[in-house]
Order: structure tokens, then sequence, then C-alpha cells
């Protein structure tokens, strides 16, 4: 545990707490428990839900006794924003590689991309990205991916409560989405944009809410960091 007066603002860290974090841009999950670890000297953290590099927002970060609850906020609702950009998609389904060239968004209207949201509303399949973390024969499928080796990924049901539109500006649609854990929402871009003819890939995505969790509450890296110096009196 610890051993001096000093480090009593640790117990509750140590005990367990429950830290929200606004995860920054090209960070992966595992970077921001790291950095927890090593600001609380706590080695019991984990995170409830990883967000890709490319992705920013809520991660909740469970430590001590709390990380026997991360299996509870890793199946809440979760609501994210973002933007896919149609008429290219990309093998990762997202802008860690290159985006190709499908077909043109000029005769793309409003009504076409309002309309094809409707079938991506409600309990579908959803074929998860081959460039993910599922394990096929026990490798993460986006390791054999990276290989060239083809991954063949199995549907899963999904439940997306709500897709709407938030804002138009092509090849950009701005989008909001609700929906239930396992969902992929760079498999909800490439499948829109497949839908639509045109080819899509998601460009930007922000997790702003994991059940009664909001990113508004969270914390940045930083300002955790600087209020943890401030109780250890740094």
């Amino acid at each position: 545990m610890y051993n001096t007066q000093s480090e009593h603002w640790k117990e509750p860290y140590l005990n367990g707490k429950v830290i929200l974090i606004d995860k920054p841009l090209t960070w992966t999950s595992f970077d921001a428990v790291k950095k927890i670890r090593i600001a609380t000297g706590v080695s019991k953290v984990g995170h409830a839900g990883t967000l890709d590099p490319l992705a920013t927002g809520l991660l909740i970060i469970c430590t001590g006794k709390f990380t026997k609850q991360i299996n509870e906020y890793m199946a809440a609702e979760k609501e994210y924003t973002g933007s896919i950009t149609l008429g290219a998609s990309t093998p990762t389904y997202d802008l860690e590689s290159e985006p190709v060239f499908v077909g043109s968004t000029a005769d793309i209207s409003e009504e076409i991309i309002l309309e094809t949201t409707k079938q991506f509303t409600g309990q579908i399949m959803q074929v998860p990205p081959a460039h993910s973390a599922i394990k096929k024969n026990g490798t993460p499928a986006y390791i054999l991916a990276r290989k060239g080796k083809e991954v063949k990924m199995e549907p899963r049901s999904i439940t997306i409560s709500s897709f709407e539109i938030t804002k138009i500006e092509l090849p950009l649609v701005y989008f909001k989405v609700v929906c239930s854990t396992g969902t992929y929402i760079r498999s909800l871009a490439n499948d829109f944009g497949a839908a639509i003819g045109c080819g899509g890939h998601l460009s930007s995505l922000r997790r702003t809410r994991i059940g009664s969790f909001k990113v508004d509450d969270a914390h940045s890296i930083e300002s955790f960091i600087e209020e943890i110096n401030l109780l250890k009196g740094k």
C-alpha cells in the first residue's frame, strides 16, 4: 500500500474510483490507462471500452475494486458524433489507411442521405472491420489483415437506436449515433457509403456518452494530472 502520511491522497484510488477521461486524438486507450497508473501510482487500472487512436472522447477508467464494474459499463448504451466522407472507401474503414475513390457524390441529394439512414436503425446485422481486435483463432484480426491475409468476419446483431444526420457538406456528412455495445461506427460508415452507392469511410469520431456518463463531465489528461499533483502537494 502506501508508506507515509503524505500518500493518504492515494487511498481512494487504491480502494477504487471511476475516472472520466476525454481521450485525445492519436492516443490509444491504453496510453490513457498508463498515464493514470503513473500519475496515481496505482497498478490496478483498466478502461471500459476501447476508443481507436483516431477517435476522441469519453473513456471510463476504473481503479481498485471498481475494475470489477468494467463489464457493466462496457455493456451500456453509447453515443457518438462524427463525420463520414462519401465518395471513397478505405481498407480500415477510417483514415488509418489511404482512401480509394469509389464514386462521385455529385448526384447525391439530402433526401437520399436521410432515406439511407433508415436501413441502419433498429436491430440490424453488422460485419465488424477486418482491421479490428476481434480474435480469429487466437490472433487479433487486424494483425492478419495487415499481413494481407483474407479475414472472414462474422456478422453480429447490434442495435442502433438513433442515426441522425446533423449536417451535410458533401463529401462530408456529419452524424450523431446512439447504439448498443459491440457496434463499430467504422463499419456503419463503410456500409452507409456502400448503400448510397458511392463508398464512404469514417473521417472523424467522438464518443460523447456511455450510459449516464457524459464527456462534458470528463477530465482532459492534463487536468487530471494537475489535480493529482495538487493532492501530492507538488
